[in-house]
């Protein structure tokens, strides 16, 4: 049977449950048990890169393609361990200031993290920026359905999880070009390298000029006439 070696792109089906509940999946049946309307999306990793927790992630390397398996994680292999620092107290008045109104159990946005209001005592708000599942082990189902071999849908996945979004890219023999504004280009350096290593292809960029709105016109129709001039 065909098995997965380390930087093979693959495709997973998987569930995650702690305490025996689940908390993801892209298993229909089973992403509708925490989400009614909920549509499962397809998961496309490199092993061993990170791209998902630790412990699932070593458990990939060797398992073959088509079989189901399960995978018991500690919490330090997971989401990590329950950090005190994480849990802060915040003046209220960053949140009045902000219009926000907080309660005990809201959950909202901060320093580019989650963060759940413990509790709102007098002008002082405890928050916890722990991630909600940090500090629980873990087990995981999953199927590795498919290896990919398409070089495209590699580096669709890989701009999906380094980039955050797909740029427009197209790939020219042993070549990445990618074309956006001149800001992308940053992304662009950061990442060459690990392109390099996973998919064997050198990342380049092209600038693409944005167009401008309403109609262009050119010197020509600006230079006036020798009617005019007379």
């Amino acid at each position: 049977m065909e098995t997965v070696n380390k930087k093979d792109f693959v495709e997973l089906k998987f569930t995650g449950f702690t305490n025996g509940n689940i908390f993801d999946s892209n298993v229909e049946e089973d992403l509708k048990k925490i989400d009614p309307k909920g549509k499962p999306r397809p998961l496309i990793i490199c092993a061993g890169e990170g791209m998902v927790v630790a412990g699932l992630d070593n458990a990939l390397e060797g398992k073959e393609i088509g079989k189901q398996y399960e995978v018991s994680i500690p919490a330090k292999e997971g989401f990590g361990e329950r950090r005190r620092d994480l849990v802060k107290t915040i003046p209220l008045k960053i949140f009045t200031e902000q219009k926000i109104n907080p309660y005990a159990g809201m959950v909202l946005a901060m320093d580019n993290s989650l963060a759940k209001v413990i509790t709102v005592s007098g002008a002082r708000v405890m928050t916890d920026f722990n991630n909600p599942l940090a500090g629980k082990d873990l087990v995981y189902k999953f199927t590795i359905t498919r290896k990919l071999t398409d070089d495209r849908e590699k580096a669709t996945a890989l701009f999906s999880f380094v980039f955050r979004f797909v740029p427009e890219f197209e790939i020219k023999e042993d070549k990445i070009i990618i074309s956006g504004p001149k800001p992308l280009e940053y992304y662009v350096n950061a990442f060459k390298d690990k392109f390099r290593d996973l998919l064997g292809k050198e990342l380049g960029f092209v600038l693409k000029e944005e167009k401008k709105e309403g109609k262009e016109v050119n010197a020509k129709e600006n230079k006036p006439s020798e009617e005019s001039q007379e």
